[in-house]
């Protein structure tokens, strides 16, 4: 199955568990891989048949722009939902980093997977 990649996707965004981290928007680095199967765009060299990773990177950015959520955990759990649902992808991967979060870190944050492949010919489930 082949991925399409967006990575390092800078959004802002109110996310945090205090006070303070309520009234401000702060910084997520979102790296994003999607399963999808690429030859069909490929031949007919038609953005119709592939993930348009332009318009999902404009989604996930108004996703951050309307989200008000305390844990990463949840911000990333309900964008994956969102962006399967919306873009019919069977299956993402999430990194989902805050950087700053902890002052002795470059970044926390999570990673999650969502969906399944089909190990059969690489046909998604």
């Amino acid at each position: 199955m082949d991925r399409v990649l967006i990575e390092a996707l800078a959004v802002e965004t109110v996310i945090g568990v205090y006070d303070w981290e309520r009234t401000i928007r702060q910084r997520l680095v979102i790296d994003l891989e999607m399963a999808t199967d690429i030859r069909a765009a490929a031949a007919g060299d038609d953005l119709a048949h592939t993930l348009d990773y332009a318009a999902i990177s404009a989604r996930i950015q108004a996703y951050a722009d309307e989200s008000r959520f305390e844990l990463v955990e949840t911000f990333a759990e309900r964008l994956a939902v969102l962006l399967r649902t919306e873009f019919s992808i069977p299956w993402l991967r999430m990194t989902l980093r805050k950087p700053g979060a902890v002052p002795e870190a470059a970044a926390v944050g999570v990673r999650i997977e969502r969906g399944t492949l089909a190990p059969a010919m690489g046909q998604l489930a």
